[in-house]
Formats: structure tokens, sequence, C-alpha cells
């Protein structure tokens, strides 16, 4: 089959602008559900105690089959099928997580050859809770620079692995899933219109997970005796009180690099913590908090992947349409904290013309798919073959040496 021909990145001409639309959306979510009666049968808690103060009613959990990487490769294939773009199209992927496959290689390597994206880069960025706002400014700095045309930008986690499940305080809150979008540049105006990154690392020591550092977590002065290497911990109560803070200052300065007002906006979507939080924050934004696109009700905390997560759901039951100014905002470990205005500019996406290149992607993903697994298989038997010359290579050298010694 023949090659996709590959788009350059455009170039700015004398007085021209490029803008990152997001032209495409997706999601995924492990099968399984666990509602918070499920999990009152093994940890001291109640469905009300949990709604009350969450406002959390059932997370997905991810099965042995499902993984970080898999969950973001068909968020991501869903996506490419409504910006209709090929994957051989794709110049970049950007996987924001915490609960990566591996250290190294990065997950957005592994999904980016699961989809075909032969001639991406990828690479992994780890901002917690704000990773996919983070991942999103990345991929748009990069398109306005000139230097790539079209990025996949995912957020995935598993975060059900990294729970302990004996700490009500924790594994509560949090869920499995992933969410992506693709992005492209335009000479419209619209897009991506303003971001601000903010971290404060003096806050490390109020979430985390210990991992594999260089130093034993009983010699970090700021860990308690109860937190466990690999395992999440966090002072509720202290992120609380940055959460609803950062919310609000965030958006308002989005919005005024933006030259935007808080009324100028149509929706907020935010990283789906609590639904105290957004509530605080709409206190403090002084607006009704039907602005905000919550879901934490049927995903929980899904870290990374809240936020895109939230905004396909939105798109689909239509709460965000063409021409809407949005909100993104994202808070958690690091501290880090980040907000993002967008224009929405995409009309929903047509079926009529389509099929030719849905089909098309589904037969690129196949040969992705069987080119991992044969490189693969190649490597292991070259690795056997490797092995077996040497020993040959003895076992002649033994056997001339015996027939001189016969002589």
């Amino acid at each position: 089959m023949a090659a996709a021909k590959r788009r350059t990145a455009p170039r700015p001409g004398e007085g021209e602008s490029i803008y990152a639309h997001i032209v495409g959306w997706g999601m995924a979510a492990p099968e399984r559900i666990m509602t918070n009666q499920d999990l009152s049968a093994f940890i001291d808690t109640t469905d009300e105690w949990i709604v009350s103060r969450t406002g959390i009613r059932e997370r997905h959990i991810a099965s042995d089959k499902e993984t970080t990487a898999t969950l973001g490769l068909k968020a991501a294939q869903a996506a490419l099928d409504i910006a209709d773009i090929l994957p051989t199209e794709i110049d970049l992927i950007i996987c924001a997580t915490s609960t990566p496959e591996y250290i190294f290689p990065s997950t957005a390597s592994l999904i980016q050859a699961w989809l075909g994206a032969s001639t991406s880069g990828a690479f992994d960025l780890s901002a917690a809770c704000s990773g996919f706002v983070y991942a999103v400014d990345m991929a748009t700095q990069a398109i306005k620079s000139g230097s790539i045309r079209t990025a996949v930008v995912i957020g995935t986690e598993t975060f059900s692995r990294i729970l302990d499940w004996t700490d009500r305080g924790t594994c509560i809150l949090f869920g499995d899933g992933a969410g992506a979008v693709v992005l492209t540049a335009s000479s419209v105006e619209g897009g991506v219109l303003s971001s601000v990154l903010r971290s404060d690392g003096s806050g490390g020591d109020l979430l985390g997970v210990p991992s594999v550092g260089s130093i034993d977590i009983s010699s970090i002065p700021t860990l308690k005796e109860s937190h466990k290497m690999g395992k999440m911990f966090m002072n509720g109560g202290e992120v609380f009180k940055f959460a609803t803070r950062v919310i609000g200052e965030s958006i308002t300065q989005a919005l005024d690099i933006a030259g935007l007002t808080i009324a100028d906006l149509k929706a907020i979507v935010p990283h789906q913590a609590n639904i105290r939080i957004i509530q605080a924050a709409a206190r403090s934004l002084k607006v009704d908090e039907s602005i905000f696109v919550c879901n934490m009700d049927r995903y929980a905390n899904t870290s990374a992947a809240s936020i895109p997560i939230a905004l396909v759901e939105a798109v689909q039951q239509g709460r965000i349409k063409p021409g809407d100014n949005i909100a993104f905002v994202g808070f958690g470990g690091g501290l880090s904290w980040a907000a993002m205005v967008v224009k929405w500019g995409v009309p929903p996406p047509e079926e009529r013309g389509r099929v030719l290149s849905r089909q098309r992607r589904q037969v690129l993903y196949r040969v992705a798919w069987w080119r991992v697994l044969l490189g693969r298989t190649l490597r292991q038997i070259n690795d056997v073959i490797n092995r077996i010359r040497p020993e040959r290579g003895r076992m002649e050298r033994l056997r001339r040496n015996y027939d001189r010694s016969e002589r």
C-alpha cells in the first residue's frame, strides 16, 4: 500500500499567524465499573459518605489486559477518526501520564508504534493532574513555531495500580481512563488562545508516589512512615486549600492573556478531583456552578485523563459548540497547576465521505501491530542465533583439539 502523502508544516509568511486548533477528540474507559457499594465491601466507607464529600459514585478500573498504553491507544484512535487524519500524518505524540508502562521507553512511543505513526516524534510528560493542559500547550507551541503541523495529545492513567487499597483517604477518589485530542495548524484565527503553567515544588510532599529514585523512602524527611513505595499518598486538606486557591487565579490569568473575561466563557472543563473543589471555585469566580463540566460522579479522578474525558462528553452532549470560548484548568501533584483558554471552532464531523479514510486507518493500525510483533519476533530469533553461533564455534574448536590429541 502506498504511503500517505505527508503534509508539511506551514511556515508563517509576513503578517501571517499560525493557530493550533483542536480538530479531533476521543476517550476510552475500562469495562469494569467499581461502585461505592463495591468499595464498602472491603474498606470502612459508605456510598453516602463518599458522595457527600466528593461527588463520586463509581469509577472504571483496568483489567489485567488493559494498560495505560492500550487505553491511550484507543482514545487516540477515536480522536483520529473525528479529525479524519491518518496516523502517517502525525508529526508529534505527547502522552501526559503519571502511570507509565515503563520508566522508559515512553508510553507515547508504544502508542506511536501501535498507531503506525512511523514518522512522528513521541514523548511522555509528567505533570500529574495538570499534565494534559501542559501537553496541549507544548503541542500548541510546536505548531505555532511552524516545526510541526499535526499533534496528538493523550492523557491516560491506570491509577488503580498505584493506590493503597487500605487507605480510605485516597483509594475512593481515583479511577482509570484515557482521553486524547488532535491539534492541527491553521491560518484561521482561534483554537488555543492562551495558557498559564505554574508549579510550586515546595508542596511536593503533599501528594505523590515514592518510586525508583536513588534513596530509601525512610531517608526522606518529609514522608511519613505510613507512605509506601510505589503507592500514592496525599494530604487531602492541604491539597483542597491549594486547589480552591489556584483554579480561579489561573483561569483569570489565562483570560487576561487572551483579552477575555469570565463572562466570555461558555464552559469550563476542570480536572475532575472533587465536587466541593468545583463548588468553591464557582464561588471564587462568581459564576454559576453549571458552567463547569463535571463527570467525576461516573469516572472519579482520572488525573491527566480527566480533562479530555470531560471534554469529549461535553462535545458529544452539545455543551460546547463552534465559536464558544472555553477554559481548561488542571491542578495536582508537583504542586502544579495550569489553565488554558480555547476558542472552539470545529463543527460536528460529517460521516459522508469519511468511510474510505476510516478503512485506511484500520488497515494502517493492523499493519502497525504486525510490524511491532514481527520486529520483536525477529529480534528474539536473532538473539537465539547469536547465542548458538558462539556455542557451535566452541564445539568446533574442542573437536579440532581432540583430533590433534588423537594423532
